[in-house]
């Protein structure tokens, strides 16, 4: 039997409530230990003289009297599953297939879920020829941990019941007096939601549905429901493309929805000695721009002359327009490329006029062009300014007397936001269905508040034939209701939308298990129209030839208005991922800014610098029609005459006060065109940019390795992709011969030995695989203060690199062509000129950088404590218990990709994004660990997913398949780019790629024997 004996140290301790036990008991250390003294605090720490010697002294104290108080840890106390589910087994991963259809993005994604929260988005496989998840689409999976969502719904601003709201609106709609019920909406296509507005307004024959894109495709709407009758848009597969041209077409963006990047990528990689020729015509420096193989500078004015007399070379007719000899020369070459790829050519054009988008569907006519799908549209835009303009007339003249407000936020994001808000106080009903207090619904009487799409039922034709499943993933984490659930139940229907969506998939074909199984089915039913103004006004193909052609540009600077791949059109803005995510131009986050060409800048005084920290200032300048100063981001390749801003930023609703950044530019989207004349002056003061690389230029640096594909096909593969060499005893001696390596080698050959190739032609830069492994690896966002202190934590970084002349291939000539140190032509002043990026047409590179997993990795020799080690797969291991954060293996680092925990992110008050509140740790993946302060991290190729492939095959009995193992970022990237695997494995992609002739490891002469091997960038050069 045990002993009961009880045992005391001291007498005090035999006292009742001693106040002294009391504190010794909350207290393990009598004597605070001394660190926090400065350790604990920002300014102190900054401004302390303590030596490396003390601060290890200070720290390994701290450390072992940690270790000495974690033998008596605290008990928590976890309460298992009284009756547990059947299908969640704790430490297993669920997967979920669904749709995003928020009415910006659309696609089809699988959702893992842990314990029943989503921790992770991921790309539908199923679907993937179509274009899998953008930055914001992945990101996605925060915003329902968002703690700034509404909890309920709402009556005159103020908590109420579902019950009391319904009865509320329920009494108002049935009696308003020959007035109109109008439903505002976004995009939704959705069949069975069309099918129930239809229904909807059969009961309430005064209703009228109008839906509305905050980023409009207005134009190209018009274009082709009026030659094609559908209101949607035409449908590109860019792999069926040799030849591509793009004018004012953010196609690698979100130009018509996006999601045409996978299949150009795919079209971008060499295969057989051929590749397709992008060429790009733009103002703003954009992905497309950036991954063309010529981009030519072009302001909004000089594209729809650009694209007259592309259409009079191609179709035909006359063109009385003008060009300069610069844009004629490339207009000529262009027009005979397209004629003699015919139906392996495409115009892509962004010009919002619509005529301008006539002549492109004309042109793709006579191309025949294969890239182009007509019989299956997609329905990601359905907007329609006319009937918009409508209601807006008609809410100002008092004949509304009820507004549904559903999935949009025109106050905010309409140009004449104020002037909607002036029109929906004269509507007595206003009904607002938001997942969050906005701008809008701040001024409605009523607030059906929403979930999130992972808590929601629904289906999304996104292409004609096809029809995606959306299911909840989490149960409702507030007390919400779907918009569908609403209009059934104010319609007096008492079928729930669920089994209402069941009926739909069934009667349009489909096999609901199988649907929601596989995330979508295969229909011939088409899309129902639930919009009451059709289309007028449109031009023949002559007229729009000769209003294009005849297009003047007025005064002041020709403005693009565009979206960034991080916040779309702004519904994400209190996403702090997306917020945390370097633009892939500029590489500036928190912010959006205007963006000009060093000649404008120039002329107006207008300068960026960096501070001797190395962050990026910069002026300001101040635009007529914004009520607030924009700052300037001087933009090589941004074409003379033209500034560029982005739309989503400077809201002022629902959300953090971080978050609050930027200035809303929707306020200039007049007449809902992207294009639009402004006058600007200089304002002058200083702006702090958040931007995360200096280095403009390569500066002739054998980083990223690209040729032409002319070179690519005749000339060999050493002199594109030479081995680097060393000096042994004064020979020059491939870097791969184990004569010159100072390690010894072991066999890897037995078990798994994984590597990471990363195709630079298939690379946009988008950022999608930097929000996956934000996602999966648990890396805390720091803020845009820590940002300009070169502190961000991105285990991943996308670097960009400009050429100073006009190809990279001429950096390298005029760097080997340096003769001495001084003069004309030495390498003092020519290293210098390198650094400056060519002004007016600067050829753009990527290049994703992530640890390398050195198989003789520099970082290992140098630290310690032996926390940083290899593994016998391949990864550079980090112990986070054995670091003491010495920082030896950073300076160590050719590739600097290791990150150092200057703060506790996890539930620090000081960083108030999703790790310092408990819905927010929701997120947070439990196969890895939140790292604590003083420690490093970096890339740990996913290890906990490696592992996991290894003991799902064990645990069934079999060998790992063939590509069966992935990383967050290669899973990520739909585009192919980033291919992982086990180079032991004969029949892999991976041991392809290690012998590809285009495979190279960055700095390879520093001898570290990288995992991560690179692809050489071949760019299509070809203009005869």
């Amino acid at each position: 039997m045990a002993s009961k004996k009880a045992y005391w140290k001291s007498t005090e301790e035999l006292k009742k409530d001693s106040p002294i036990m009391d504190s010794l008991r909350s207290n393990e250390f009598a004597t605070p230990i001394p660190t926090t003294e400065f350790l604990g605090d920002d300014n102190t720490m900054e401004e302390s003289a303590t030596t490396r010697r003390d601060f290890l002294k200070y720290v390994g104290f701290s450390t072992a009297a940690a270790t000495l108080a974690a033998c008596e840890g605290p008990i928590i106390e976890s309460v298992p599953y009284i009756v547990q589910p059947e299908r969640i087994i704790p430490g297993i991963a669920n997967y979920y297939a669904t749709t995003i259809a928020n009415g910006f993005d659309f696609r089809s994604v699988l959702v893992r879920t842990r314990e029943g929260r989503p921790v992770r988005i991921e790309n539908n496989d199923l679907l993937a020829q179509h274009g899998g998840g953008n930055a914001r689409v992945l990101a996605s999976v925060l915003d329902v941990y968002d703690n700034d969502r509404a909890r309920g719904p709402m009556v005159n601003n103020k908590p109420a019941t579902w019950d009391e709201l319904d009865a509320a609106v329920a009494a108002k709609i049935s009696n308003l007096g020959g007035k109109q019920l109008a439903i505002l909406t976004q995009t939704f296509a959705s069949p069975s939601t069309a099918k129930l507005i239809n229904e909807f307004k059969a009961k309430y024959p005064s209703a009228v549905h109008v839906t509305y894109d905050a980023v409009s495709e207005d134009h190209a709407l018009n274009a082709y429901e009026a030659k094609y009758g559908t209101r949607a848009l035409p449908d590109y597969d860019l792999e069926n493309a040799d030849v591509i041209v793009g004018v004012g077409a953010d196609f690698l963006g979100d130009w018509q929805g996006g999601g045409f990047d996978a299949g150009y990528a795919r079209g971008r990689v060499p295969r057989k000695g051929k590749m397709s020729r992008h060429v790009q015509f733009e103002a703003n420096m954009t992905l497309s721009g950036a991954n063309a193989d010529k981009r030519v500078g072009a302001t909004p004015t000089q594209q729809k002359h650009i694209l007259a007399a592309l259409y009079s070379k191609v179709v035909g007719g006359a063109n009385p327009g003008k060009l300069d000899a610069r844009l004629q020369n490339a207009v000529d070459k262009c027009a005979s490329q397209l004629k003699r790829a015919g139906s392996r050519g495409v115009l892509l054009c962004g010009i919002p006029d619509t005529g301008a988008q006539t002549l492109a569907m004309a042109i793709n006519e006579r191309l025949g062009s294969q890239a182009v799908n007509t019989d299956q549209p997609r329905f990601v835009r359905q907007g329609n300014v006319q009937a918009l303009n409508k209601l807006m007339a008609d809410m100002k003249a008092g004949r509304v007397g009820a507004l549904f407000v559903a999935g949009v936020n025109p106050v905010y994001s309409l140009p004449n936001g104020d002037e909607f808000g002036t029109a929906l106080s004269k509507v007595e009903t206003r009904v607002a269905f938001a997942s969050k207090v906005d701008e809008t619904s701040r001024l409605c009487n009523y607030m059906a508040t929403t979930p999130h799409y992972l808590e929601s039922w629904g289906d999304v034709m996104i292409r004609q034939g096809e029809v995606s499943m959306q299911q909840p993933t989490i149960r409702p984490l507030f007390d919400t209701r779907q918009f569908q659930d609403t209009l059934l139940k104010w319609s007096g229907n008492t079928t729930e939308y669920k089994d209402y969506l069941r009926t739909a998939t069934t009667s349009m074909g489909g096999s609901w298990n199988d649907a929601i199984r596989d995330g979508y089915y295969m229909t011939g039913a088409r899309m129902a129209s639930t919009n009451d103004t059709g289309v007028t006004g449109v031009i023949s193909n002559n007229a729009a030839l000769r209003d294009l052609a005849s297009a003047k540009a007025q005064s002041g600077l020709e403005l693009t208005l565009y979206t960034k791949t991080a916040l779309g059109d702004g519904r994400q803005a209190n996403n702090p991922w997306l917020q945390e995510l370097p633009d892939p131009i500029t590489r500036a986050s928190w912010d959006n800014y205007a963006t000009m060409s060093a000649r404008d800048a120039e002329s107006l005084g207008i300068e960026n610098w960096n501070v001797a920290t190395g962050a990026l200032n910069g002026n300001f300048i101040t635009i007529a029609g914004l009520d607030q100063p924009v700052p300037v981001i001087i933009q090589p390749g941004q074409a003379p005459g033209s500034i560029g801003i982005a739309l989503g930023y400077g809201g002022n609703g629902a959300g953090k006060e971080e978050m609050q950044v930027g200035v809303n530019a929707y306020k200039l989207y007049k007449d809902f065109s992207c294009v639009q004349n402004v006058n600007v002056t200089a304002d002058g003061g200083t702006h702090e940019f958040a931007c995360i690389q200096l280095q403009n230029t390569m500066m002739g640096r054998d980083i990223i390795r690209e040729t032409t594909l002319e070179t690519y096909n005749k000339a060999d593969q050493h002199e594109w992709n030479p081995v680097p060499e060393v000096s042994l005893n004064h020979i020059e001696t491939p870097v791969t011969s184990p004569k010159v390596d100072l390690w010894k080698e072991f066999d890897r050959s037995v078990g798994h030995h994984f590597n990471l190739s990363i195709d630079l032609n298939a690379c946009t830069g988008c950022g999608a695989c930097v929000v996956a492994c934000h996602a999966e690896n648990n890396v805390p966002v720091v803020g845009k203060r820590e940002i300009r202190r070169s502190r961000d934590m991105h285990w991943l970084r996308i670097d960009r690199y400009y050429s100073s002349e006009e190809t990279f291939v001429e950096d390298k000539e005029k760097k080997e062509g340096f003769d001495g140190l001084f003069g004309d032509n030495g390498s003092l002043g020519g290293f210098g000129e390198l650094e400056v990026p060519s002004v007016e047409s600067p050829e753009v590179a990527f290049m994703p950088v992530m640890c390398q997993h050195c198989n003789h990795a520099p970082c290992e020799t140098v630290c310690p404590v032996a926390a940083s080690a290899h593994g016998r797969q391949g990864q550079n291991h980090m112990t986070y218990n054995r670091c003491v954060g010495t920082r030896y293996c950073a300076n160590n680092c050719p590739y600097k990709v290791r990150r150092f925990n200057w703060f506790l992110y996890p539930g620090n008050d000081e960083f108030d994004f999703h790790m310092n509140n408990d819905l927010g740790r929701m997120v947070i993946n439990p196969d890895v660990t939140v790292r604590s302060r003083g420690v490093m991290e970096k890339c740990s190729m996913c290890i906990q997913l490696t592992q996991r492939t290894i003991l799902d095959a064990k645990l069934e009995d079999r060998a790992v398949r063939p590509g069966e193992f992935y990383t967050a970022c290669s899973s990520a990237c739909d585009k192919g780019a980033l291919t992982f695997g086990d180079i032991n494995e004969e029949s892999n992609q991976i041991t392809e790629l290690t012998k590809s002739d285009r495979a190279y490891r960055l700095l390879e002469a520093v001898g570290t024997k990288p995992n991560v091997l690179y692809q050489v960038q071949v760019r299509n050069k070809k203009e005869a």
